[in-house]
């Protein structure tokens, strides 16, 4: 009998599965604790742990038997390391997920969960046909409905883990039979589906920037009347070293822990939390994976899989999570999927910044706000398009390539346990990674103003902005907004206009601002989650094609406006 992984009285269960078996929700009911890791399309991205009495159960990444991502790589090395194992398959697609997924555990110990038993047409004969495949396999093969997880289910659970029986066929005789698929509908439409998958996909960002940003509007002021006795408190009277890291100025503009820190939980988190929420609900019903779909014969010529378009998407609220969401790409997808979310997602701090300046050069030059929000948002899109177009290796844009084609799941009522579990995960990231990281970046920002890095850096590249039709001026925003991309602020001032721009010129500012590099926090996640070199490699060419973009849109939209 295999010896099982134990920590003195504690033994370790290795739960593995195929991708958006539901995994984390049978966990997460095992267990009473939410997943501490976001899922993307349903789909964790990392190891974890999680403990019930003497029981460690560890969910693993979704298998992809015909991909090579890097979450597929993390679930077979846990696999390796543990002999006592859960194998979670989905009803709808039992013999199919039995044939692929049994070849992976011979020799190993445990049970098989058949999650999606709501699905099935309850009677005897789907009951017997548990019982002959799990006669067939010498294994236990349980039913259960993962979303709602039954006292008795538990106990079965329990008990097959306390005597575990050893998996020895990697190929069954029996079969149950069935497979069933949802039914299709508006979004499987030839023509229509696309479209209504794209405004769906859109909304969530729509609902932000109007929604989100009017709350941080409400409460900018309030917490501005806090933080500012602070700020001068600590200007006249603390040590000049902590005043450099807490309060550094350039200018009007503070770089400090303490001028930054609380904006940032000001404008990002409204629209993290917010965002989140709207993925979840899209997440826990099966939207996602359905716009996923539909919108996949669009993205495929862009070096992109209908799965990745969501990742992109989760930029508009994070990129640090959106970018870890990338592990369950190919090799071949996330390098587009990455660049992606580097060059045309506006995070939810350059989002609300970009506005305010749109806002502001409209009001300076007689212009509609919203006229000129369109003309930028479609001009970031079509250049994003164009970017990955260029970019993306032939590969990964080839219609051969059928590593990362969605399938259709079935749709379903998001629960509100669901719709946390789902969200919890991108605003645990938000804390966890983006913030530290934020605060390095902070206290690197003060430090360079302090040694005038910063002022020589904008007169070298001051004359440069003539190349983009723009005031020398212009050079400390960019320089500042390729650090921290809220420094697009110091465009404004007081509501106007900081500078004389034109409308053509603040759109040019805004865009060569928001996408000539990712911001550091961005530049730090890629580069720890591929490799430094790689993310070398992705800043220069973002920066080469980001220059070209700003030149055409500086020297051809002064005939437009």
């Amino acid at each position: 009998m295999l010896s099982t992984k134990t920590s003195g009285t504690t033994k370790s269960v290795v739960v593995v599965g195929k991708e958006s078996v539901g995994k984390s929700h049978l966990i997460s009911a095992l267990t009473g604790r939410t997943a501490g890791e976001s899922n993307f399309r349903g789909s964790t991205v990392s190891v974890q742990c999680y403990r019930l009495g003497t029981t460690d159960y560890i969910d693993t990444p979704g298998i992809l038997r015909t991909s090579d991502t890097e979450t597929t790589r993390l679930a077979l090395a846990e696999l390796d390391k543990n002999d006592l194992v859960l194998l979670v398959v989905q009803a709808t697609h039992l013999d199919e997920d039995l044939r692929d997924m049994l070849p992976l555990l011979i020799g190993k110990q445990g049970a098989v969960v058949v999650t999606f038993w709501d699905k099935v047409q309850l009677g005897e004969a789907a009951f017997e046909a548990i019982e002959r495949l799990s006669a067939e396999a010498g294994v236990s093969l349980i039913p259960v409905n993962a979303r709602l997880l039954t006292m008795r289910d538990r106990q079965r659970i329990d008990a097959v883990l306390s005597e575990p029986r050893t998996f020895v066929r990697q190929s069954l005789g029996v079969r149950a039979g069935w497979r069933i698929e949802p039914k299709p509908g508006l979004l499987e439409h030839r023509v229509a589906g696309p479209w209504i998958a794209l405004l769906l996909l859109l909304l969530p960002a729509l609902l932000t920037i109007y929604g989100a940003n009017r709350f941080a509007d409400l409460l900018h002021p309030i917490v501005a009347g806090w933080v500012e006795p602070w700020i001068a408190a600590v200007n006249a009277t603390w040590p000049a070293w902590l005043r450099i890291l807490l309060t550094a100025q350039q200018g009007e503009f503070g770089y400090g822990l303490l001028n930054m820190g609380p904006f940032l939980l000001v404008w990002a988190l409204p629209t993290v939390l917010m965002f989140s929420l709207i993925l979840a609900g899209y997440k826990a019903s099966g939207l996602v994976e359905r716009i996923n779909t539909a919108l996949h014969p669009w993205v495929r010529p862009l070096g992109l899989s209908g799965r990745d378009v969501v990742r992109v998407m989760i930029g508009f609220g994070c990129n640090v999570p959106a970018v870890i969401s990338t592990r369950s790409c190919s090799s071949c997808a996330r390098g587009p999927a990455i660049s992606a979310i580097a060059f045309g997602a506006a995070c939810s701090y350059q989002l609300p910044a970009t506005l305010a300046v749109l806002a502001a050069g409209a009001a300076s030059t007689r212009q509609n706000a919203t006229t000129l929000t369109l003309i930028f948002m479609s001009y970031l899109l079509v250049t994003t398009l164009l970017y990955l177009r260029l970019t993306a290796a032939a590969e990964a844009r080839s219609s051969l390539n059928v590593l990362m084609t969605p399938g259709r799941p079935f749709m379903q009522w998001p629960t509100p346990m669901a719709m946390w579990r789902e969200s919890w995960g991108t605003i645990q990231q938000f804390f966890v990674q983006a913030l530290p990281i934020f605060g390095v970046i902070c206290v690197l920002a003060s430090l360079l103003a302090q040694w005038g890095v910063l002022d020589v850096a904008s007169s070298v590249l001051g004359p440069v902005m003539h190349v983009f039709n723009l005031p020398p001026q212009a050079a400390l925003p960019v320089v500042l907004a390729s650090i921290r991309k809220d420094g697009i602020f110091l465009f404004t001032a007081n509501d106007r206009l900081d500078m004389p721009l034109t409308a053509s010129q603040t759109l040019t500012a805004v865009y060569l601002a928001g996408v000539l590099l990712p911001c550091l926090v961005t530049a730090l996640t890629i580069g720890r989650e591929t490799s430094w070199l790689g993310a070398g490699r992705l800043l220069v060419r973002q920066a080469a094609f980001a220059i070209l973009f700003s030149i055409v849109l500086a020297w051809s939209g002064r005939w437009l406006l």
